[in-house]
């Protein structure tokens, strides 16, 4: 199956990313199909080629859920933005049993007493 994803080709701690076409078990550096614009995260400046997108998907190609919401945002596709934040992880507290409280009886002590004589 085709998938229309990002490359990352940007240096350290500068980020920017190639939107590719490829096959979807391909590594992510490996050779794409068709370079289809660029994306530079700092500065939320994309080049798309929208004619050629709209192809892709048209054949039958899908999108990562990143490349998706870029395709809105930047208005080249309609739809609704899909939830790409990780899964919190929800940590379950110890369930704590109540353990039945025994009264504690009052023990009588009973001091002994010596016979006077």
């Amino acid at each position: 199956m085709l998938m229309i994803r990002f490359q990352r080709v940007g240096r350290r701690n500068d980020p920017a990313f190639r939107v590719v076409l490829a096959e979807k078990r391909s590594k992510p550096k490996s050779g794409e199909i068709e370079i289809l614009g660029s994306y530079h995260p700092k500065t939320k400046e994309a080049a798309l080629k929208s004619e050629r997108i709209l192809y892709w998907l048209g054949k039958g190609a899908q999108c990562s859920p990143t490349v998706h919401n870029l395709l809105i945002s930047k208005e080249i596709i309609q739809g609704k933005k899909l939830n790409v934040a990780p899964k919190a992880k929800i940590i379950a507290e110890p369930v704590q049993t109540e353990t039945p409280v025994k009264p504690v009886e009052p023990t009588v002590t009973v001091d002994a007493v010596a016979p006077a004589g």
